[in-house]
């Protein structure tokens, strides 16, 4: 009876909403012959459930059309030299890094910034003023709109998880979900990355346990086998532009 007594009341000095922390670490190769690398400044995402009750989910990211970066400004009949910039910074948008001023008039000039540059120098008067506020003389579509195309996309596909949790990673690809309650999730970037020549999708089961609770579990993901990735995505050719 005492021990029984006791045990009741050890169980309701146990907190009542235990969390944990998982910390991913997101590092990728372009192809065989370069270093890993971490995969900076990308968001995933950390959905409830196992990946069969997310089946409606991942049937629909494998069905939505894909529009590439390089597809995207084509479209929009943007310079070579403004898509290499993008590629080069693996950005999404023209806000991902300054603009230098060898870019709007130097010996890197990308001919978009050297005309914003230039209808700023008569708004404001002020060469370095302009350099500064260059993206506000870019067409909309030119400076975010690859970058709101990618959350559009998102946004349709988060209907389908509730619940759903994102981080973004840091500069080293490292990024950290809290507060997590002990069961199953679905570690996803829902929209395929690009790599190079390819782009990968990463969709696996991740178990929080109740003995991981309260501890930073590295959890490794990779575009490459090893036997200390735990997940491992899901590569393919990049898309030809429609």
């Amino acid at each position: 009876m005492k021990f029984a007594v006791t045990l009741v009341l050890l169980l309701l000095l146990l907190p009542q909403n235990p969390s944990g922390v998982l910390r991913i670490r997101v590092r990728v190769k372009a192809d065989d012959a370069a270093p890993l690398r971490g995969l900076a400044r990308k968001r995933f995402f950390l959905i409830p459930g196992t990946l069969e009750q997310n089946r409606a989910l991942l049937d629909a990211i494998e069905r939505q059309p894909l529009v590439t970066r390089d597809c995207f400004y084509r479209k929009l009949n943007a310079s070579p030299e403004l898509v290499e910039w993008l590629k080069r910074g693996d950005c999404e948008s023209v806000y991902c890094r300054e603009v230098d001023q060898e870019l709007v008039a130097g010996s890197k000039v990308v001919p978009e910034f050297a005309a914003a540059f230039a209808a700023g120098q008569k708004e404001f008067r002020s060469d370095e003023t302009a350099r500064k506020w260059v993206t506000t003389n870019l067409d909309r579509n030119l400076r975010d709109g690859f970058y709101r195309d990618r959350q559009g996309v998102i946004a349709t596909l988060l209907k389908q998880a509730p619940g759903a949790l994102s981080v973004m990673t840091d500069r080293n690809g490292t990024a950290f979900f809290t507060d997590l309650a002990p069961g199953t999730y679905v570690l996803s970037n829902l929209v395929p990355t690009e790599l190079g020549q390819t782009v990968v999708s990463w969709n696996c089961e991740v178990q929080v346990k109740q003995g991981d609770l309260a501890t930073e579990k590295p959890y490794l993901v990779s575009n490459r086998k090893d036997r200390l990735v735990k997940c491992v995505g899901v590569e393919k050719p990049i898309p030809a532009c429609q």
